[in-house]
């Protein structure tokens, strides 16, 4: 826990710049796309959509659009505006997650809800959306629509589907993975998915692919539900606790309730299902997690699901791209945020 609390290490971080080195000239054609996609007549939605952009972020799902499509010896130049696409898919699901969550900070900074209201962010996300489609149907590739179509509907599902568990600290572990295989690994999924498309492949290395993708993106939910119960604010990059404060249902909390006695399960039912929070009911969620080593449970998950990430690339012959996309693994576990 306390390595991952502390953030990634020097050897990850590396391997991490060396992943978007391989990509580096595609990387930055998608950022200007993304630039120009992002124009308006409109004054508030570029102002609104860069101050998000300009809290940074990894790349990571478009960086693996790149990678995939590479790596299937795609050579041309589609996959730049699918992984422009997918970049704004993702961007539109943070502004409107952050109206859902309430949340007052996004990698570092104030949130776009926390600045400007719940409306604009919700419609700017909305045109976020809108732009994504443009560029899905700007590239043509029916099965490439497919794919991020679907991707699409499955992260709104997740999303509706969280809440239904929200609050409910009955929820067991099937009903917790089911939902953040929807909202977020749908996404990682249909990253790469698309770059196997791209590049003509068959349905078998597409689906080698999307494995791949899938239980990454389930890995790195993970992490991100540990840290909020073991990181610092400034690592993490949004107010430590806020998964704990709007009832949020995650799998520290589940492995902390299911080997929990009476006296704790009254108080996460008071906490998370009622919403009755007091000074210090956050310090004793993080001392009961603790205790019943939910976050070390939490992120031997993560690894697992790390591990089936990178087996499902064992097909693929030994290269500098493949490296790439299994460092991308070890990196996902070991960030800060």
């Amino acid at each position: 826990m306390n390595a991952l609390a502390n953030g990634p290490s020097a050897d990850v971080e590396r391997a991490f710049a060396r992943a978007r080195a391989l990509v580096a000239e595609d990387l930055a054609r998608v950022d200007r796309l993304v630039v120009e996609r992002l124009e308006s007549r409109v004054p508030l939605i570029p102002q609104l959509a860069r101050h998000l952009v300009a809290a940074g972020g990894k790349r990571i799902r478009p960086l693996l659009t790149l990678l995939a499509a590479r790596l299937c010896g795609y050579a041309g130049s589609r996959h730049v505006g699918l992984a422009a696409c997918v970049e704004f898919i993702h961007t539109a699901t943070l502004l409107h997650d952050d109206v859902v969550d309430g949340s007052e900070l996004r990698r570092g900074m104030p949130s776009a809800n926390a600045i400007w209201g719940n409306k604009a962010p919700v419609l700017v996300g909305d045109f976020l959306f809108s732009r994504a489609f443009q560029l899905m149907v700007a590239d043509g590739g029916l099965r490439v629509l497919e794919i991020l179509s679907r991707a699409s509907a499955i992260i709104a599902e997740g999303e509706v589907a969280q809440l239904g568990i929200t609050g409910d600290v009955e929820a067991d572990e099937e009903r917790y993975l089911a939902v953040i295989e929807a909202k977020t690994a749908a996404l990682f999924e249909a990253a790469c998915r698309v770059g196997a498309a791209v590049a003509g492949r068959d349905e078998e290395t597409e689906e080698k692919l999307g494995a791949y993708g899938r239980n990454l993106g389930i890995a790195f939910q993970l992490v991100d539900d540990a840290l909020d119960y073991a990181a610092d604010r400034e690592r993490l990059g949004k107010s430590l606790g806020d998964d704990f404060r709007e009832g949020k249902i995650t799998l520290p909390v589940i492995v902390a309730i299911a080997r929990g006695s009476a006296t704790e399960r009254a108080f996460w039912r008071r906490t998370l299902a009622e919403l009755d929070q007091r000074p210090g009911d956050f310090e004793r969620a993080v001392e009961l997690v603790r205790r019943h080593d939910a976050i070390g449970e939490t992120l031997r998950r993560a690894q697992a699901f790390g591990e089936a990430a990178k087996a499902a690339l064992s097909g693929f012959p030994a290269s500098p791209l493949r490296t790439a996309m299994l460092d991308l693994v070890d990196f996902a576990i070991a960030r800060a945020h």
